[in-house]
């Protein structure tokens, strides 16, 4: 067994959400916050203490903290897509950090493979490998450009070219803070640009198109795409001058700021190597 560190270890890999209903951190009851007394008689979450059954976070620190021999952990990710949005593609570049952990003579592959297999359907993991705690500062002030598939429902009978206008071009966004979000973060109005890489309709629902984008950091994309009132200008809905509603929401690609693709870290064949 190698020599046990002073407290911490860090592990770095790389995730793909496949579904709608899975946070990527603990979504804890925003009234009772998952307090183990106040949770009881919580009406919010009916005593459960939390809004979703999991998130990526436990998916993963489920089997990862036992091997490690402990549970408590803080999930670091490259930003994060909302619960109901799909992380696919490459996924996304997140770092675990482990506290106290009892055993480090373990296999990440074998504990990546268990994880996929648990989770078929649901998430899967890849690149394990242990990092340190340089590169939680660097994925969490790194700014990545991203690539969406938007499924965009437009009102009235739109032609099949109506985003033809759009495409290739960056768009200058001005957005204040969503109401969605606006109870946890600054009320603000902040520039972002956006491009349209390519849309078509979508042949399993009519009236919808798959609309592909680009984006920069922070872009609020589903405002982008309805305008939320005013809120968020231009919108796509604007400049097709057609009310439109994002249905479902992809992440395609986590890119590096200027919008080409990040260049993978080689990982250390083992714990210590390289730290």
């Amino acid at each position: 067994m190698a020599e046990l560190p002073p407290g911490k270890v860090f592990i770095e890999g790389r995730y793909r959400k496949l579904t709608r209903d899975l946070p990527q951190t603990v979504f804890f009851c925003p009234e009772c916050k998952g307090h183990p007394r106040r949770r009881r008689k919580c009406a919010t979450c009916e005593g459960f203490g939390k809004l979703t059954r999991d998130s990526v976070q436990e998916l993963v620190a489920w089997v990862l903290g036992a091997a490690l021999k402990t549970r408590k952990n803080k999930f670091h990710g490259a930003g994060r897509e909302d619960v109901d949005v799909r992380m696919l593609g490459d996924g996304r570049p997140f770092v675990m950090e482990f506290l106290n952990p009892r055993e480090l003579s373990i296999d990440l592959a074998e504990v990546e493979d268990e994880i996929n297999r648990r989770n078929a359907g649901r998430l899967e993991i890849e690149g394990l490998h242990w990092s340190d705690k340089g590169r939680v500062r660097v994925l969490k002030e790194t700014q990545h450009a991203k690539e969406y598939e938007a499924l965009v429902e437009v009102e009235g009978d739109a032609p099949a070219d109506v985003f033809a206008p759009l495409v290739g071009k960056r768009i200058d966004l001005e957005q204040q803070t969503p109401q969605r979000v606006a109870h946890r973060r600054a009320d603000l109005v902040r520039e972002r640009w956006l491009e349209v890489l390519g849309a078509e309709p979508a042949a399993e629902r009519p009236g919808c198109f798959h609309v592909r984008l680009r984006t920069q950091h922070g872009t609020y994309v589903k405002e982008a795409v309805t305008g939320e009132d005013g809120r968020s200008v231009p919108s796509l809905a604007a400049l097709i001058d057609r009310p439109c509603r994002c249905l479902e929401l992809d992440v395609l690609a986590i890119l590096e700021e200027d919008g080409a693709p990040i260049v993978r870290r080689k990982a250390p064949a083992s714990f210590g190597e390289g730290l």
